[in-house]
């Protein structure tokens, strides 16, 4: 078996970049072709030796690795979703791999919109940072809701 398809098993064929599912019969040159990226997010974080989240080998389809090049990726949210101030979850990823504890994620107008994100949110996690255990949270604040994700301290 080649480096792809262990590397493809292990994320179960979807890509981690955009969470889309990765065609194995496809050409690896075409840009919905599988590829194998290296998950660094940033020179300063590959030198310090950063968690399992920033370093390792994940599959992505060929034209979302191109596309973020050597700069961190932007996973997108889901255009269905109501959400206000949404942070970027790679950031959010890091955070919490690094140090543990909570992070507010997203704003959402009511109860049922913050369900459906924080069900996306522990979901999406599972994939985007396997090794990182998150929990999701629901606080009410100034007539929204705050979605926070927890993950504890790994050592």
């Amino acid at each position: 078996m080649s480096q792809l398809e262990d590397i493809a098993n292990q994320d179960g064929w979807r890509c981690w970049v955009c969470d889309e599912p990765v065609d194995a019969t496809i050409s690896v040159n075409d840009p919905r072709g599988p590829s194998v990226d290296s998950r660094a997010t940033n020179a300063r974080s590959a030198k310090k030796g950063a968690a399992d989240f920033a370093g390792g080998e994940r599959l992505a389809h060929r034209g979302c690795n191109t596309k973020k090049g050597a700069v961190t990726a932007v996973i997108p949210w889901p255009s269905d979703l109501v959400l206000m101030d949404p942070a970027p979850l790679i950031t959010v990823a890091e955070r919490l791999d690094r140090k543990g504890g909570r992070e507010v994620v997203v704003r959402c107008a009511d109860r049922a919109d913050a369900q459906q994100v924080a069900h996306w949110l522990v979901d999406r996690f599972s994939r985007l940072a396997p090794a990182l255990a998150v929990d999701a949270s629901i606080d009410p604040g100034g007539g929204q809701f705050v979605v926070a994700l927890t993950a504890a301290r790994r050592r």
